[in-house]
């Protein structure tokens, strides 16, 4: 249903992605193709992919990632978030960004970068409050900035956090404050210290650090150490919803696309960004269908093959 357009739109724009060698893209990629699904079908029943975060009720796990820089294509994949009942999510970009994103009538969950500044951070989470986000938190894995190959990226203007300096953002708002880039069973349990809301396992699309773990291979551990006192969200290399599935088997309450929702945008627009969302969403829900999982709490972890 949406392979052609994924390989439509990985064709029609190339995006540099991955620090020094750019290894961890394919890492993650091989990791998440070598994890395999047993099929489950006598007695089952068709799937139900409804989601609840933080008392809000939405028809999909599947998410839209923390991208950014896409001028007014942010307002546009939130409407086509809102439009499939999914969360967006919204990296780096300005008050007016946001406010845009909202106003299409999506949940936005608002993720600040780990800037030098305190003064901006605060003023970021009161932005976010004032116009109405979701949720709101912070790329911790982003403290000494980013990398594409050799090039840095903003490490000038990022510094790294304390667990001091986390539970002051958390306490500092109402809304639900997520990590995201945990990637380490240590950071987990500083993050539940910290009182976050929730947790990302991500490696930042592999922009932050060469050889990084796949988010999916330690995402069990993770999962083990949270022991569900908060959701855990997964990012990095989800690109269908047999790759959704996997995520959700093996612990994580609900997952982000990105580069997959972008290479939609980036063949017809917003309708691209919709079709990718909800065709994800039929492939998970074919595969809970085949593997008797009649709802989300239903996936069974035996079901995946290492």
């Amino acid at each position: 249903m949406i392979g052609k357009l994924l390989a439509e739109g990985r064709s029609k724009t190339v995006r540099k992605r991955g620090a020094e060698t750019g290894n961890v893209l394919k890492l993650s990629r091989d990791y998440i193709d070598s994890l395999t699904i047993e099929m489950r079908v006598i007695d089952a029943i068709p799937a139900s992919t409804e989601a609840s975060y933080f008392g809000e009720v939405f028809s999909t796990p599947i998410m839209v990632a923390a991208i950014s820089g896409l001028g007014k294509g942010m307002a546009e994949i939130a409407s086509a978030a809102a439009e499939t009942g999914a969360v967006m999510w919204a990296g780096i970009g300005d008050e007016a960004e946001l406010v845009a994103m909202i106003e299409t009538g999506a949940k936005v969950a608002k993720i600040i970068k780990p800037y030098r500044d305190t003064d901006l951070i605060f003023e970021k989470i009161d932005q976010a409050e004032k116009h109405g986000a979701f949720a709101l938190g912070m790329d911790i894995d982003f403290v000494f900035g980013g990398k594409v190959g050799d090039s840095l990226i903003r490490p000038d203007l990022m510094g790294p956090k304390t667990l001091t300096d986390i539970r002051s953002y958390v306490e500092a708002t109402r809304l639900p404050f997520i990590l995201k880039g945990v990637l380490s069973v240590q950071d987990a349990y500083k993050a539940l210290e910290a009182g976050a809301a929730a947790i990302v396992v991500s490696h930042h699309g592999g922009n932050v650090m060469d050889c990084a773990v796949p988010p999916l291979k330690i995402l069990p551990e993770i999962a083990k150490a949270v022991g569900g006192r908060i959701p855990v969200f997964i990012d990095g290399g989800i690109d269908r919803g047999t790759d959704a599935f996997k995520a959700l088997a093996l612990g994580a309450d609900g997952v982000l696309a990105g580069s997959a929702v972008l290479a939609g945008y980036d063949v017809s627009g917003k309708e691209g960004a919709k079709q990718i969302l909800s065709g994800m969403n039929e492939e998970l829900r074919r595969v809970m269908s085949l593997t008797g999982a009649k709802d989300l709490k239903s996936i069974d972890s035996s079901a995946i093959r290492f």
